[in-house]
């Protein structure tokens, strides 16, 4: 079965971490999210990936070639991002028959990935307590017979989660979706049309995680971090601890008096240690240093950055080479233990988490003894003076 997926936007909610890689690349549990779509559509029998890139798109083409898992691939550019629909349409000439799209920036569990491949036409399904912010499907006896976005009054709490089986015709009618009212073509417009013309199953997503916020982004490397085996490569001193299900890889080091409390995944060129801690669900990318007296906890660490002494980084995520001063305390909770709160494209919004930190951008440094409160964003190279409290966005 051909398999289109899209991975043509910038991802503007992600920034600052959108500013130097594409929302697809950022990392999950050491692969970049869109591998992992890649990977769970393979597993269901794509017979063939079409990857629809723009913004950065060489990158997406470096990491995966002309065939992934001996599946080929081909790629379709999305010049100017005008919506899912018009990503699918600059796809359709590798189209010939019935095929499934798949967002490259959610999540997807293997077994009803399956279940989408074999059945025709069809959309999958998640069930949410709150649908509001979705688009929300209408389901009688197994078939979807229409979709609305973001209802007040949702007729279910079924919610699309941006996985389809088409119809050949749709590649086709893919260019002639409208432009919606804000200004983009909608690929559930196309579903829409679809729902009108063919009959459509549901089927229904044991789980799924659309990553399009920091948040979501550790709660994506929690999800796949937590199926990882126990495997040690690297060197580890004599009186160190691993515990649990913690990868190590070759090239990586792991000093005297570390605890590691799995499920953690430490990369070629990383180092910790001596004496610190890392629990939780963490991701230390290549090259990464955590040193003496460092705490970091259920965190995403990405390639090159530095926190060498004497701090704690807490549900964050720090982009590329960013460095901490010593003594950097990164506040994770509120004191009045409501959801840590968030801006998101000039929004403050809920993250639905009692405990979130830092979202640092590239190249962020600070002095030492800054303390940080819970989601602050730092844009990339801002700079931090020593002995600063940070409660606002830079």
């Amino acid at each position: 079965m051909q398999t289109v997926v899209l991975a043509a936007g910038r991802g503007s909610r992600m920034e600052p971490l959108t500013t130097t890689t594409p929302k697809p690349m950022l990392p999950v549990a050491g692969r970049p999210l869109v591998e992992h779509t890649a990977r769970g559509a393979v597993a269901a029998g794509a017979s063939s990936l079409v990857f629809v890139v723009g913004y950065r798109g060489d990158t997406v083409r470096e990491h995966f070639g002309a065939s992934y898992d001996g599946v080929p691939i081909s790629y379709a550019e999305q010049d100017q991002q005008h919506g899912t629909a018009d990503a699918l349409s600059a796809a359709s000439d590798h189209l010939d028959g019935p095929f499934v799209v798949l967002n490259g920036d959610d999540l997807y569990d293997p077994t009803s990935l399956a279940g989408l491949y074999g059945a025709s036409p069809a959309v999958g399904g998640y069930t949410v307590e709150d649908p509001t912010a979705y688009g929300v499907l209408s389901v009688d006896a197994g078939e979807v017979i229409d979709i609305t976005e973001k209802p007040a009054d949702p007729p279910s709490n079924v919610v699309n989660t941006g996985a389809y089986r088409f119809p050949a015709v749709a590649a086709e009618w893919a260019a002639t979706v409208d432009r919606s009212p804000r200004g983009e073509q909608e690929i559930t417009d196309l579903l829409a049309r679809v729902i009108k013309e063919f009959d459509v199953g549901l089927v229904p997503v044991e789980r799924w995680l659309g990553v399009g916020r920091p948040w979501e982004l550790l709660a994506a490397n929690e999800w796949q971090l937590g199926s990882i085996e126990r495997q040690i490569a690297g060197e580890v001193a004599p009186d160190a601890e691993l515990r649990g299900d913690v990868v190590l890889e070759a090239g990586a080091t792991v000093d005297s008096g570390v605890v590691v409390e799995g499920p953690a995944l430490i990369r070629s060129g990383a180092s910790v240690g001596p004496n610190a801690l890392i629990r939780g669900a963490t991701l230390l990318e290549e090259d990464v240093h955590v040193g003496h007296g460092v705490e970091v906890k259920n965190s995403v660490l990405m390639a090159g950055t530095n926190i060498p002494h004497l701090s704690y980084c807490g549900d964050s995520v720090l982009g590329p080479d960013v460095n901490l001063g010593a003594g950097t305390q990164l506040a994770n909770l509120r004191h009045d233990e409501a959801d840590v709160r968030m801006t998101v494209e000039g929004t403050t919004v809920s993250t639905g988490r009692r405990k979130m930190g830092l979202v640092a951008g590239a190249g962020v440094r600070t002095g030492v003894n800054v303390s940080i409160d819970p989601g602050v964003v730092l844009s990339d190279g801002a700079e931090i003076a020593p002995g600063t409290r940070v409660s606002a966005d830079r």
